[in-house]
């Protein structure tokens, strides 16, 4: 009989179905027209009823599946009244039929940190910018991101009444990503990537010294490493705090596993073991391709003003 699949790929699958069910959530909260937003740290910093139940149902589901994994959300939520309807106990097949990457197929429970953004953009998320939406499910080991998981509730949204709504990026390290076709930014064009609504003076310098053909500005981390990897930018650059673990784990995950490269604005790869401090105060360097070539053009006094 075929050996049951590694955990890493039950997870991801789980993650796959999981996820699928947010975006259900996401959207059924916007249609139903009451977002009950709340100001956590101010204006920009937005918690709507759909990232409470979101992350009620991602973490409730996870954990009921698989109890020994740490499980960290962006939300400080009570975990213990979940209703019934925000289970989602379903996986995907297509998932756990491919064989897990060697590397991975020992990984205990316990062993593993699942990172949750449960409506990364929020902001946009409130003022109808619907595209730039992302859940988020990052699957670390060892403190690295290994595995992850993106749904787009809204993928697709401006095609049309009968346009089927939403998609699903999922990616292994050694295995590849999938659910997008991987393209690269045009050869010799320098388009940059960046924040919509957590712009400083130093953002600015250090966008300005990349000298960039075009800078292209949206919300939600989850949607820039997708600009990057469909090729509609080379690089998302964000020389600012902010940023925190649940915003790059899943997204991590998905780019190096397509050969990309994401660290701090110093060049510092990214830790999420579950002692880790959530800020990533050091802001974000992300390209598909030629990450050597944004990274060497990093004003000193830019990373100097950036304390990791």
């Amino acid at each position: 009989s075929m050996a049951s699949p590694a955990l890493l790929m039950r997870v991801v699958a789980s993650a796959y179905s999981v996820a699928e069910k947010a975006a259900t959530i996401v959207r059924n909260v916007m249609s139903a027209g009451d977002l009950g937003i709340v100001e956590k740290a101010g204006p920009n910093d937005l918690q709507t009823k759909a990232d409470r139940l979101v992350q009620m149902s991602i973490c409730a589901s996870l954990a009921r599946k698989f109890p020994k994994v740490t499980i960290i959300g962006e939300e400080e939520l009570p975990t213990d009244d979940v209703t019934e309807d925000l289970i989602e106990d379903g996986h995907c097949e297509e998932i756990l039929k491919k064989p897990c990457p060697a590397q991975y197929t020992g990984i205990k429970e316990e062993e593993l940190v699942i990172w949750v953004d449960p409506l990364d953009g929020t902001k946009e998320y409130t003022e109808g910018l619907l595209d730039h939406v992302t859940v988020l499910i990052g699957i670390a080991y060892g403190g690295k991101a290994i595995a992850g998981v993106i749904n787009q509730p809204y993928y697709n949204y401006e095609a049309g009444a009968n346009a089927v709504l939403g998609r699903t990026i999922w990616g292994v390290l050694g295995m590849g990503a999938f659910g997008f076709q991987l393209t690269e930014a045009p050869a010799g064009k320098h388009i940059v990537v960046t924040t919509r609504s957590h712009s400083s003076a130093l953002v600015n310098e250090c966008i300005t010294a990349l000298n960039p053909d075009h800078v292209i500005r949206v919300g939600g981390a989850g949607n820039k490493i997708i600009q990057l990897i469909e090729g509609k930018a080379s690089a998302y650059v964000f020389a600012s705090p902010g940023c925190k673990k649940w915003d790059t784990c899943a997204p991590e995950a998905i780019l190096h596993a397509v050969g990309g490269k994401i660290t701090d604005i110093r060049g510092n790869s990214f830790q999420y073991n579950k002692e880790v401090k959530h800020m990533n105060s050091a802001g974000v360097l992300a390209t598909l391709r030629n990450y050597d070539y944004y990274a060497s053009r990093i004003p000193n006094t830019v990373k100097e003003s950036l304390v990791p």
